[in-house]
């Protein structure tokens, strides 16, 4: 049987963000709509702890878990780009951590954990 999402990532997560979001939480805030915006910011870690709150589908959870590394792959790419108009030079590592990020959106929804 295929691990729930809670069991994959509850290890996976820092004790950081969990605590962060636990705090929030804890203060009435909502943790789905806390993972909507902070996958919108491209902060999967974030994504990664309201979600291990929140109650959802495991296949909603993937799916907003993986959103977040891919807005976080276009943010750097958009960046990237600025920066190279701005400073006439290339940032291929940033462009680099962007194609990591849609690697890692493809394994969460394939229900591996990202590397």
């Amino acid at each position: 049987m295929a691990e729930s999402f809670n069991q994959q990532y509850e290890q996976a997560i820092k004790r950081v963000f969990r605590d962060l979001a636990q705090q929030e939480i804890a203060k009435g805030a909502d943790p789905l709509e806390q993972a909507r915006q902070y996958a919108e910011r491209g902060k999967p870690d974030f994504v990664l702890a309201y979600l291990l709150e929140a109650s959802l589908p495991d296949e909603e959870k993937r799916e907003l878990l993986a959103y977040a590394y891919e807005r976080r792959a276009t943010l750097s790419e958009r960046k990237a780009n600025e920066m190279h108009q701005r400073f006439h030079t290339p940032f291929p590592l940033v462009l680099l951590d962007a194609r990591k990020d849609r690697a890692r959106a493809r394994q969460v929804r394939e229900g591996k954990t990202p590397q």
